[in-house]
């Protein structure tokens, strides 16, 4: 079967979508934290993001500013990272608040933490 779907080239099939407050501002948390790079913006105004896209390590988050119509959906996310540790301390130097700190789990080197727009992020270097 033939697919149909019509991704663009380069996104995966399944992307978040995040409506956060202050979403200008999470394109440097992705960047600081992740190495995310940025790969759209579209502003409804000077202040405010109708459409953000970043690319980390391959893929997609896709977020834009809470409005009335458009109320904050926050999402929580997985992402392997090369080192547990230092991408926590990064997370933290950049407001987000600590969930649970690095320890080995079964699966390998987890921590959690909450970024100031509300999303939770389990970051994981696996076994």
């Amino acid at each position: 079967m033939k697919d149909k779907s019509r991704i663009p080239e380069g996104y995966q099939r399944i992307i978040p979508y995040l409506i956060i407050h202050n979403a200008l501002d999470f394109f440097n948390f992705t960047k600081n934290v992740f190495d995310a790079e940025e790969k759209y913006r579209q502003m409804r105004d000077e202040k405010v993001l109708m459409h953000g896209e970043v690319n980390i390590g391959g893929n997609y988050i896709m977020f834009a500013d809470a409005t009335e119509g458009h109320p904050a959906q926050n999402a929580g996310m997985f992402i392997y990272v090369d080192d547990c540790d230092e991408v926590y301390k990064k997370a933290l130097v950049n407001e987000a608040s600590s969930i649970m700190e690095p320890s080995d789990q079964s699966y390998g080197r987890s921590a959690g933490v909450k970024d100031s727009f509300g999303n939770t992020w389990w970051i994981t270097t696996g076994i």
